[in-house]
């Protein structure tokens, strides 16, 4: 009996070492991958856009709070303007000033025009007089030199009349320049981003080019990824690629490839051997595409671990641990799915 049972016991073990060594070698062949198709490591980044002021000015109201997600366009800073008003208010009273010395100048050519035409009339007139012997030829000279300092003081008058046109161009463009200077005291979001930090508080003055807001840009979502010299050599500008977060295991999103650096990032110290060269890793970009981020805009998180694919062999297939549960820019490939990038699309 008792040897009986020992037999069943090492029947059991025996059966229960073949599963669980059936198991392991099930999960290592999921996770290898076919030649054609390389990976590595990396996380969810973003490009960060700085909200900064164009001139020293005083921080007037911060309209959002870290973790706010703006839009391009959106009004995120305002900056105090009571200076720069006064400013206008005394460049519009120069503007008018100057238009009102042009008004007056254009009077006086009025004028000096009308004096001409007169006195055109009395040379003519003094003249004939003079041709029947009725007025002098002194009369007659006085007449003429009248005409000729009339129309010298008619081009005086045109001269500070361009002077004129240039002060109120002039003011005009002062008007424009505070005009300009006012709209940039209000700072708006350059991206579609989220707020990742308050630099500045009310009441602070910022200088020039002082940073208000540090925003991470959502258009420009990415995984960097190192891969050895012959994969990334064979790697295109263009290629597939997937995305497979830590917090999801079970599902990956597509990417395409749009950067291989030129350059190494890690170089052993020494490289005179095929055996070190292969050793040299070179840095990959994975976009995710705008359309892709667009859908689960709310749910992106910068800095998720995870593990990026791509295809350095046209014709070959992904596995298919990478080939289901895939979302890609037009959607995700089965019905209500969680998205690898957050918690769920955007509505």
């Amino acid at each position: 009996m008792t040897k009986y049972r020992n037999w069943i016991i090492a029947l059991v073990v025996l059966v229960a070492a073949g599963f669980f060594g059936w198991k392991y070698w099930q999960d290592q062949q999921a996770g290898k991958l076919p030649p054609g198709i390389a990976s590595g490591n990396g996380r969810i980044e973003a490009r960060l856009a700085d909200v900064s002021a164009k001139e020293p000015l005083r921080v007037k109201e911060i309209k959002v709070q870290e973790g706010d997600l703006v839009k391009p366009g959106q009004v995120v800073v305002l900056l105090d303007t009571v200076t720069l008003e006064s400013q206008m208010a005394e460049s519009k009273a120069r503007v008018a000033a100057a238009r009102e010395q042009m008004a007056v100048v254009n009077s006086s050519i009025a004028r000096r025009k009308g004096e001409i035409e007169l006195a055109n009339i009395e040379v003519e007139r003094v003249r004939r007089m003079l041709a029947e012997n009725a007025s002098s030829q002194r009369e007659y000279d006085v007449r003429r030199t009248t005409v000729v300092t009339t129309r010298a003081a008619l081009g005086e008058e045109m001269a500070k009349l361009e002077t004129a046109k240039q002060q109120v161009e002039v003011a005009l463009a002062n008007v424009q320049t505070i005009e300009t200077r006012i709209k940039d005291a209000t700072l708006v979001s350059p991206v579609l981003g989220r707020v990742l930090y308050r630099l500045a508080e009310p009441g602070e003055v910022l200088g020039a080019g002082g940073k208000a807001l540090t925003l991470v840009n959502l258009e420009d979502v990415y995984m960097e990824i190192f891969l050895p010299a012959a994969q990334a050599a064979a790697v295109k500008i263009g290629s597939e690629g997937r995305i497979v977060l830590d917090t999801q295991p079970d599902r990956s999103a597509v990417g395409v490839v749009s950067f291989v650096s030129p350059e190494a990032q890690f170089t052993p110290k020494e490289v005179e051997t095929k055996s070190e060269r292969d050793k040299l890793m070179f840095r990959v970009k994975l976009q995710v595409p705008k359309e892709l981020v667009g859908q689960y805009i709310q749910s992106i998180k910068t800095g998720v671990r995870g593990v990026g694919y791509v295809k350095y062999t046209d014709t070959v297939a992904w596995p298919t641990n990478l080939d289901t549960n895939v979302l890609t820019a037009k959607g995700p490939l089965e019905s209500n799915p969680t998205s690898v990038l957050g918690a769920s699309p955007t509505k």
